[in-house]
């Protein structure tokens, strides 16, 4: 999982000539009466939408790789525009659309503008890299040999760009050739060129080290809707043996580990016994809809509703002993964090790397699987610790009561799952429009997938 090898820190700047979502930009909420959990989560998703709105990257308007509100970057690099991230930011698009956080003219402008970049941006056999210039479409290094395709980040941004393309394709004259646009975009995608003659789907390659970064797609971890989408693809299709051999290993993607007496189901890569990260419940599952939907090795609805309940029981008997720790205050996953000295880093936090940082994106895009426990939570921060964990666009991205510390800052990757999931929760949307494209059905019924909630 790349997030968790390296992640480099870079500087970014806001600004925008539309009109804002409108939401509170005073560094504390003012609640001088108890929100709703109606209003709570409108207020969130509003908020937390402005991380792709108000302060995406200028020429480019994708997602900045980050945010940092008190402009304290070690380097002097702006327009660092991140391919997933972006991916997440259609969908909040989409979300903020149907909410009339910004308008529907508005939303057209912007998204016209992010297709016409990305049909001339940096693409390696169809493949957007990680990251990217906002300025100029070209490739920024990840890594020394991550610079060319990342068919992963791909994945996610062609989650998105389907989004967009149900949303407007039955709309205006102009909307229909915006949805065009768009699905032209992922029918470039040659996911069966990344199998590298192999039956299984390769991460990275690259035009100077071509399959050097050897990173194999075997599940299970974040990386599901990859194997989906390449099923699904109408022009350069990946053949089931792929999904079967690669990804399920054959079968040995099953496990029958438990913790805390729930069934873990999915053997979690690196962390078999008690769960990886919970963006791994997130990430793929942003479009594609877990509800009912299984195939021969699991109920993929109770994958993720394990997952997420094993993590909040963790955090819950807190056998770190670390201070707020409880049922409104838990949430493990891939986040800004808290070095032993003090300093900013970042870090996989899970079960069995747990160092007493909590992030709010862990809890609060859980919301579709565990509502009670992450509407305490969301309630919790906002009303407890609003103060330190408010800012312009929604929760920052990590705290600890016990060190009594906060990362005043934003990561694209995690606002995303934010708003997505919270409109998921409250409408559905998103999942409606992933679910209902003709060739993601076809797909996954090609994987020996099927849905109980949409009759296939």
């Amino acid at each position: 999982m790349k997030y968790l090898l390296f992640i480099f820190l870079i500087i970014t700047s806001c600004g925008s000539n539309e009109s804002s979502p409108k939401g509170d930009d005073s560094p504390t909420p003012s609640t001088p009466t108890p929100l709703t959990d109606e209003q709570l989560v409108d207020v969130v998703e509003k908020q937390t939408f402005k991380y792709f709105w108000d302060f995406a990257e200028p020429n480019s308007k994708l997602a900045r790789e980050r945010y940092h509100p008190d402009g304290n970057y070690p380097e002097n690099d702006s327009n660092v525009v991140t391919t997933g991230g972006s991916g997440f930011g259609l969908m909040s698009i989409i979300a903020a659309t149907s909410r009339n956080y910004v308008s529907r003219s508005e939303a057209v402008s912007r998204l016209n503008t992010i297709a016409d970049f990305l049909a001339n941006a940096d693409r390696f056999h169809g493949a957007w890299p990680h990251w990217m210039d906002g300025n100029t479409g070209r490739v920024k290094p990840f890594g020394q040999k991550d610079n060319g395709g990342d068919l992963v980040e791909t994945a996610f941004l062609c989650q998105g760009i389907i989004c967009v393309r149900e949303f407007f394709k039955n709309g205006s004259e102009e909307e229909k050739a915006l949805a065009q646009k768009f699905d032209n975009l992922w029918k470039g995608v040659d996911w069966n060129w990344y199998r590298n003659n192999q039956n299984v789907l390769y991460w990275h390659w690259s035009p100077d080290y071509a399959w050097e970064m050897n990173f194999p797609l075997e599940g299970y971890n974040e990386c599901l809707i990859t194997y989906v989408l390449a099923s699904a693809s109408p022009t350069h299709s990946i053949a089931p043996t792929a999904y079967h051999q690669g990804w399920a290993r054959n079968g040995g993607i099953v496990s029958a580990a438990t913790k805390y007496g729930i069934p873990l189901l999915l053997k979690h890569n690196g962390a078999e016994q008690a769960g990886g990260p919970l963006f791994w419940a997130h990430y793929s599952y942003l479009g594609l809809d877990p509800t009912q939907l299984t195939d021969q090795y699991a109920n993929y609805w109770n994958v993720n509703v394990n997952h997420t309940k094993i993590n909040y029981q963790h955090c819950v008997e807190n056998a770190g002993n670390f201070a707020g720790y409880g049922p409104n205050y838990w949430g493990l996953t891939a986040s800004y964090s808290r070095n032993p000295n003090g300093s900013i880093g970042y870090n996989a936090h899970m079960p069995s790397n747990d160092i007493g940082v909590i992030s709010p994106t862990a809890a609060i895009s859980s919301i579709v699987y565990t509502p009670a426990e992450s509407l305490a939570a969301m309630r919790n921060f906002y009303e407890n610790y609003s103060g330190q964990l408010w800012g312009p666009a929604g929760f920052y991205d990590a705290h600890s009561k016990h060190y009594n510390w906060t990362a005043n800052r934003y990561l694209a990757i995690d606002q995303g799952p934010i708003v997505v999931m919270l409109e998921n929760y409250r409408s559905g949307l998103l999942w409606n429009l992933f679910m209902n494209a003709p060739e993601v059905r076809q797909g996954l019924l090609n994987l020996g997938f099927h849905s109980g909630k949409y009759g296939f």
